[in-house]
């Protein structure tokens, strides 16, 4: 009996193929793509299809692939085909949920910066922003788009000339060069499946079939919370909607709730951060509507 087992591609379906092919080839860089339509609609999109390929002059390729499930474009892929610019912002560890929201099937013309919860931060040469919060981000000219095929899940190369760097000082080292250590840069792997430069896998789950709330619909003190991290007001941003009132109170009358309310009689100051700091760790177990509605509980 042989050791491998072996496969012709033709024979495979699609999200056979896919899951394959992305899972063996890993891990893959990510790269965060900024375009801007012929109305300067910006659009941000994360491809794990990406690499740097040449140096001299200094290329970049991602690859907007067509939908497996029904063959459409993405906005992306339109975007440079109009205006021939975009820039790629590089993602690491403190963002990388804020990316996975990014990729939600937003409707033309909204702004995804706005809906991850990214900033915008104006070019030097190119039309299109880049994202603040990236470690590294390069202005790029798009100098062709390869089409390789015209059926579902076919990829399109897009080719990318680098025109400008931006580099954020607190990731270089005394000589100026860039510290990988202190970049923390994440990969792409098959599935649901990352990978952490400076630590280990980690799972992200999918952004919904339907696009999740976004950043900007979370209550205000959220966003302005000095415990919550953008990873956790990314996965925040990631569901269907907000919790109702009824749910809210009932969280309220929990009795998990009424006992940390106990603990802090005596610290009622320190009590908002004991519910932050619970609702983290909510997070980190993949219980997100039950973090959001221990979180609105102490507003009611």
């Amino acid at each position: 009996m042989s050791e491998f087992l072996s496969l012709d591609p033709d024979t495979l379906s699609i999200r056979e193929r896919h899951g394959y092919l992305l899972t063996a080839v890993a891990p893959r860089p990510i790269a965060l793509a900024t375009t801007i339509d012929s109305e300067g609609n910006i659009n941000l999109s994360p491809f794990s299809f990406f690499n740097v390929f040449s140096s001299n002059p200094p290329i970049m390729i991602f690859s907007p692939a067509r939908r497996g499930k029904d063959n459409t474009t993405k906005h992306t892929l339109q975007n440079v085909k109009d205006i021939a610019e975009c820039t790629i912002s590089i993602v690491n560890y403190p963002m990388v949920e804020q990316m996975s929201l990014s990729s939600s099937d937003y409707p033309k013309g909204v702004n995804e910066y706005t809906k991850a919860g990214f900033t915008e931060i104006a070019s030097d040469i190119v039309k299109t922003p880049r994202v603040a919060e990236s470690p590294v981000s390069f202005e790029c000219k798009v100098q062709e788009v390869v089409e390789l095929g015209d059926q579902g899940a076919a990829g399109n190369l897009v080719i990318c000339k680098v025109v400008k760097i931006h580099i954020k000082k607190e990731y270089l080292d005394e000589k100026q060069r860039l510290d990988t250590q202190k970049l923390d840069l994440v990969g792409r792997m098959g599935g649901i499946w990352y990978t952490r430069a400076n630590g280990d896998l980690f799972e992200i789950p999918k952004p919904l079939s339907t696009p999740g709330i976004g950043v900007d619909q979370l209550p205000k003190e959220l966003l302005e919370s000095h415990i919550l991290t953008a990873n956790d007001l990314g996965r925040l941003g990631n569901i269907e909607a907000l919790p109702t009132e009824e749910e809210v109170f009932k969280m309220k009358s929990s009795n998990e709730y009424i006992s940390l309310k106990k603990d802090y009689e005596s610290e009622p100051d320190k009590f908002q951060d004991a519910i932050y700091h619970k609702a983290k760790d909510l997070l980190a177990a993949g219980k997100i509507e039950v973090a959001l509605q221990l979180l609105m509980a102490i507003r009611y």
